[in-house]
């Protein structure tokens, strides 16, 4: 019997073997000749380790088999780090960072400790400089940021760290922080500097309370006063307002009277200087005409005159007297 290759004819033939590795092959192909961008991001394309060009959101397509490598980016959405704490879910994996407690942990200009924490809120603007300028940007940019802080908190007092300074703070941040990112080449953009809570070190922060108390309770009498001052200074100014009001028309009044007085009188004075007698007599007149309105009624009879009284009215409706 003849010797026969078993290779040859088994199941695993150079034939075989060549005919799957070709469709191994044109399945890694297929498989690594496409890729897709999501709708916040853009995509990075890389030949042979080196920049080609940025892609918009959608399907694309590249060489296989690793000649063309794609490296995502989240561009069009808003990114955070955190500073001094944690969140418990998060989806940048730049946005906490390993040493918490001593973030937070600063010195203020008068020598002071305090507890601060605070987000930072950035962009991705230039995915090409992002990749290829810095290494490692987030933690970069974790960095700045702290220098950035700790450089605003250290040009404050501990009161203003903790009560009246915080928005000036967070704008001093800012700035500092797009100054930073700028000269660094990051390819970033900073949006917004967000102080969470500040609090001074756990051994003081119950003196710091009560201090605090104290001037919110001052800062509340200071508003009371001032509420009752706004209500009781305008009352008076209005009534003030209303009686000299009340006194100009008084005076008005008396002088138009006065000055009517004195023109009646005037044209009487005239009227007399024309005719003396026939003003005396219409002045009696007048004169008498009032009087005698007030005396009531008259009725005089002779005395020898008897038997008037059924004919006088005797329910005194007409207020007259017999004599």
């Amino acid at each position: 019997m003849p010797f026969t290759n078993a290779a040859a004819i088994g199941p695993f033939s150079p034939r075989k073997i060549a005919a799957g590795l070709i469709l191994l092959s044109t399945a890694i192909g297929v498989w690594t000749s496409y890729y897709t961008v999501p709708a916040e991001s853009e995509g990075v394309l890389l030949r042979f380790g080196r920049y080609l060009t940025t892609v918009d959101p959608g399907l694309h397509f590249k060489w296989p088999f690793g000649i063309d490598e794609v490296a995502i980016l989240p561009t069009r959405r808003q990114l955070k780090m955190e500073f001094g704490f944690q969140s418990s879910v998060f989806t940048n994996r730049d946005q906490v960072g390993g040493e918490p407690d001593r973030e937070k942990m600063m010195v203020t200009g008068d020598l002071n400790a305090a507890l601060v924490e605070w987000v930072v809120q950035y962009r991705i603007r230039d995915p090409k400089q992002y990749l290829f300028d810095v290494r490692e940007p987030g933690q970069t940019l974790r960095d700045l940021a702290e220098a950035a802080m700790r450089e605003v908190i250290g040009d404050r007092t501990v009161d203003e760290v903790i009560t009246i300074g915080r928005q000036e703070i967070e704008v001093a941040a800012l700035a500092r922080l797009q100054a930073l990112v700028k000269l660094y080449q990051l390819g970033i953009g900073v949006d917004q500097v967000q102080l969470k809570n500040v609090n001074p070190p756990e051994q003081v922060q119950a003196s710091f309370n009560e201090v605090n108390k104290a001037q919110q309770d001052r800062e509340n009498m200071i508003n009371v006063a001032n509420g009752d001052y706004n209500k009781a200074v305008p009352r008076a100014r209005g009534e003030a307002e209303s009686a000299l009001r009340e006194a100009e028309g008084y005076r008005f009044k008396r002088i138009n009277e006065a000055e009517g007085d004195a023109a009646a009188f005037n044209e009487v004075l005239r009227e007399y200087l024309k005719a003396p007698e026939v003003t005396r007599t219409r002045l009696y007149l007048e004169a008498m005409a009032q009087v005698l309105q007030r005396t009531g009624g008259k009725i005089i009879v002779d005395e020898s005159l008897r038997q008037l009284l059924p004919v006088l009215p005797i329910n005194g409706s007409s207020g007259g007297t017999r004599e």
